[in-house]
């Protein structure tokens, strides 16, 4: 049983905005299912840390969901900044139900046991110019991340942590998120958003100051979900 993890699907199955029109998208969503299927077997866990689809409402999102659905594995999804058909996780669970999706499940102020490692996070938020409103966002945001990480510790698991925004930029970071991530010794972060060749060079990669950082946007992937399970706590 695999852990994969892949950001910013961008489905366009429920509404007319498909992103082939950017540089290296030509035929994502086939690509994107010929790949995964290759990789992610029935049993395997599936994580999406936002944007899953350009649906505005729930009821529009369908398409995209039974799509997903088709697709071997269990999946876990959070909130990207272009998920607008976010509602409660009562009303998604409601809507889950309503429609035979059986295989997805919401990362929203709590936490996923896989091994002894808990799958953790939230959407994040970005301040570059320290506006009030940004601010509140992202104190929220903190917030939503240390409530997902202390439900995992609280389980006896090890925090992993995925977030839609990145928590660390060349020219600053986040500060409030970064708090959370430090005060739980959180060692590895997985976040996708940045996209374009420019924007991937940019981001920020590798370990830094004892945490390790993963871009895992699709188009960075190439489409294909990253297998993580060797940053999987063992059970032995």
């Amino acid at each position: 049983m695999a852990l994969f993890v892949i950001a910013d699907l961008h489905l366009p199955l429920g509404v007319d905005k498909p992103m082939d029109i950017f540089e290296g998208w030509d035929n994502y969503v086939e690509r994107l299912e010929e790949n995964w299927q290759h990789v992610v077997a029935p049993d395997d866990t599936v994580v999406i840390p936002g944007d899953f689809c350009w649906a505005m409402k729930l009821e529009d999102s369908l398409p995209d969901f039974r799509f997903l659905e088709r697709l071997n594995g269990r999946k876990i999804i959070s909130k990207g900044n272009h998920d607008y058909w976010w509602q409660t996780s009562a009303k998604l669970s409601r809507f889950f139900e309503e429609n035979g999706i059986g295989s997805v499940s919401i990362l929203h102020n709590n936490c996923f046991a896989y091994g002894k490692t808990g799958i953790c996070g939230t959407r994040g938020w970005i301040s570059e110019n320290g506006e009030p409103a940004d601010e509140k966002v992202l104190a929220r945001e903190a917030g939503r991340l240390e409530m997902s990480v202390a439900a995992a510790e609280k389980q006896g698991l090890r925090p992993m942590v995925f977030l839609h925004y990145p928590p660390l930029y060349i020219y600053g970071e986040n500060a409030p998120i970064m708090e959370v991530l430090r005060r739980h010794n959180i060692t590895e972060v997985f976040y996708g958003h940045i996209h374009g060749r420019r924007g991937h060079s940019l981001a920020v990669r590798g370990v830094r100051n004892g945490i390790n950082y993963h871009l895992i946007s699709s188009d960075y992937l190439q489409f294909m979900p990253l297998d993580i399970t060797k940053f999987v706590q063992s059970d032995e």
